[in-house]
């Protein structure tokens, strides 16, 4: 289980295979359990990272004496996701790599080649907002504190309760997708959860999709029910040279709903020149 030190706090991460260097970011309640079939496929050609954000999975922040309110307040947001996956490359010495995020790791992952794009060689979204608004009203919801502490009431067994029953409407394999998605969310906090996805409604990208100058590659799914299909086109609009690969059976889970065509997809765009 290798760690890393950072200024923020600790970072958790998998990796495996040889090669060129490749960052895999997960999503909102998720983890790096989610690419684990994705980093076995391209562990053979890149050396593949898939990293847990600060609250999630293994990952923790370290919150001083001196400055526990602040540090409370912005511990888990795209921005500091952003500097964390900034000091991870640094301190591993991994001087520019291709970025691959899922949902809320593919906003990262552009936020990222906005402010440090001497380190991103591609940048690879996966059903990921563009524009906060095009989160589903549940997920918008769950960014006000009163409502995560009430998904939280009795130790959040109420929201694993719930999220056991709508994992069947998130991926056709419901039962894996269940599975997966309560051992994620057995390992987060009250904090975690409500302030990753409120800085995540809030965030608007669009203003500064130009920046964008990388190969980039967007995948969307027709029967996305977390965030809006559409946003595919609001990529395209702001990154006119995207790629953009559209899944018309699959829901916010590509990876899960369409393996084969997803990892074919995924490692023809990385070996592209």
């Amino acid at each position: 289980m290798p760690s890393l030190v950072t200024d923020p706090g600790i970072i958790h991460y998998e990796t495996y295979g040889r090669g060129r260097p490749v960052l895999l970011l997960h999503g909102w309640l998720g983890s790096w359990v989610l690419w684990r079939d994705t980093i076995e496929v391209l562990g053979r050609e890149f050396r593949t990272y898939a990293l847990d954000f600060f609250g999630f999975g293994e990952s923790g922040v370290v919150v001083s004496s001196d400055n526990a309110e602040r540090q409370a307040q912005d511990s888990f947001t795209v921005p500091t996701y952003v500097e964390m996956v900034n000091q991870f490359m640094e301190r591993l010495g991994i001087k520019k790599a291709p970025l691959i995020g899922h949902s809320m790791g593919g906003t990262v992952s552009l936020s990222t080649a906005m402010r440090y794009p001497e380190r991103v060689v591609k940048v690879c979204v996966i059903g990921s907002p563009i524009n906060g608004n095009s989160l589903n009203l549940l997920l918008k919801l769950s960014g006000n504190p009163t409502v995560a502490s009430i998904f939280w009431l009795f130790k959040g067994r109420g929201l694993l309760l719930f999220l056991r029953g709508y994992s069947y409407f998130m991926a056709r394999d419901g039962r894996a997708m269940s599975r997966m998605i309560t051992k994620d969310v057995s390992m987060i906090s009250v904090e975690s959860f409500f302030q990753s996805i409120g800085t995540l409604r809030e965030t608007d990208l669009r203003p500064r999709l130009d920046q964008i100058r990388m190969p980039t590659l967007g995948m969307y799914g027709k029967r996305d029910i977390i965030v809006r299909p559409s946003e595919n086109e609001t990529l395209k609009q702001g990154i006119p040279h995207a790629q953009i690969e559209w899944f018309p059976d699959a829901g916010h889970f590509i990876m899960m709903d369409s393996p084969e065509r997803f990892i074919t997809t995924l490692r023809n765009w990385l070996v592209a020149k």
